[in-house]
């Protein structure tokens, strides 16, 4: 069943992607800033509160409609099912903005390619040049395959709709709540990293089987633990490794230098390696649909 939700799924996000700004986001953006002023006094406990608080309830809800649906008929289950994953999954408008901000590099429009990414990414993007804007875009785009597609993903089909939604709040949440006052925002990156630590892991290895399998391994070894994020090192090393491309490296952000390790190995990428990435990544899906296909072979035969 969890096969037939995910392809379901990805079918229906691939033919109908969401578009931002997404509604559901926006509305639990507004509860978890609501919670964030209620309970923020600066403490590590007043964010683990905060945290069951954004998490449990939503966690609890997805759960009692699961099973409510499921007691009524087993294809309203999964009709549920389905509809929990399309509105977590949401790489694909992700993957259009990169496709987008490639052909604007080929067209040699860098303020709209720079305007582009800053939208996607925030800060100023305004001194980057056509190779800083091909390599931050990859870098983003191997992030987003974690967060909107893979992560949510491996945890679906662990737990189901319950592991989708746990997952995409979890990475809201770290993402909300890291830069508030004192302690506040540590439960949630700790959170994170626990409930990431595999799917980035898997999403490493999906590159380096679906790309340069060695090099996507020597730079997960070697590089990874130089990134600030060490999930998000994992996944970008492997797939700078696996494309033969350098990520990272330092950016000049307005008036300041930001110093960045290097990651991944060869050329320096260009418009044409942002198509590369989002193929391999796409392969990658593809391997872990054929993983998922035989599973369930494997089940019907025995």
């Amino acid at each position: 069943m969890a096969f037939f939700s995910v392809f379901a799924a990805l079918v229906l996000e691939h033919m109908r992607p969401l578009r931002r700004p997404l509604p559901h986001y926006q509305r639990y953006t507004l509860f978890i800033q609501w919670l964030q002023r209620k309970l923020n006094a600066g403490e590590y406990s007043h964010g683990a509160i905060a945290w069951m608080l954004a998490v449990v309830p939503v966690l609890s809800g997805v759960w009692l409609v699961f099973f409510l649906l499921s007691g009524i008929s087993p294809f309203l289950g999964w009709l549920w099912n389905v509809g929990v994953l399309y509105v977590t999954l949401g790489f694909k408008y992700f993957s259009d903005d990169a496709e987008r901000i490639a052909r604007l590099i080929r067209a040699g429009e860098l303020d709209v390619a720079r305007t582009q990414l800053e939208a996607w990414r925030g800060g100023d993007a305004r001194a980057f040049s056509a190779d800083d804007i091909a390599r931050v875009t990859i870098e983003q785009v191997m992030g987003a395959s974690l967060r909107q597609m893979y992560g949510v993903l491996f945890w679906f089909v662990l737990l189901g709709p319950v592991g989708a939604v746990l997952f995409r709040a979890a990475s809201i949440l770290a993402r909300r709540w890291s830069n508030t006052r004192g302690r506040f925002g540590l439960f949630a990156l700790k959170a994170f990293h626990v409930v990431n630590w595999l799917p980035a892991r898997l999403t490493a290895l999906t590159y380096a089987i679906a790309g340069n399998f060695e090099d996507a391994t020597f730079c997960w070894r070697t590089q990874a633990p130089g990134w600030p994020e060490p999930e998000e090192g994992v996944v970008l090393a492997a797939g700078a490794g696996a494309m033969g491309v350098r990520l990272g490296q330092s950016l000049n952000v307005g008036e300041e230098t930001v110093w960045r390790p290097d990651l991944g190995t060869g050329q320096a990428p260009d418009a044409d390696c942002i198509d590369s990435a989002i193929s391999m990544i796409w392969r990658g899906l593809v391997i872990w649909l054929v993983a998922g296909l035989l599973v369930v072979v494997a089940g019907w035969v025995s």
